[in-house]
């Protein structure tokens, strides 16, 4: 059975920082990618990052360029997302999602997904 857990969320002051962790257990994701995707009060889930597994290659959400940076570490199958420079905009609960062949910025391509870590920015 395949687990995504994250963690890192909380309460933080605009230009703040923020390193969320998502551990995975049950597989690996060679060939495949693993990323954050959020969601803001009233809004749609919005794609943030990804990154291959294996090759690592990179992929953001323009808006977040610059002050985000997503990572892995293969031995403890874990994925980051370091967050500076907070924004109330940024306001959101970030989910990690896994499991992507293509189409890494579509929602529908993660079949597996964490239950979410709250970020609040307060201004």
């Amino acid at each position: 059975q395949v687990q995504l857990v994250e963690s890192g969320g909380g309460l933080v002051q605009a230009g703040g920082s923020l390193r969320l962790s998502c551990a995975a257990s049950g597989r690996t994701f060679s060939g495949s990618a693993m990323g954050w995707f959020r969601q803001a009060p009233g809004k749609e889930r919005e794609f943030v990052a990804t990154i291959t597994w294996s090759v690592g290659n990179i992929y953001y959400e323009d808006s977040v360029k610059g002050r985000f940076t997503i990572s892995r570490d293969y031995a403890k199958n874990t994925v980051y997302l370091q967050i500076n420079s907070l924004k109330p905009e940024d306001t959101a609960v970030y989910y990690c999602a896994a499991g992507a062949r293509n189409d890494y910025r579509s929602l529908t391509a993660y079949p597996y997904w964490g239950q979410g870590t709250q970020v609040t920015v307060s201004s």
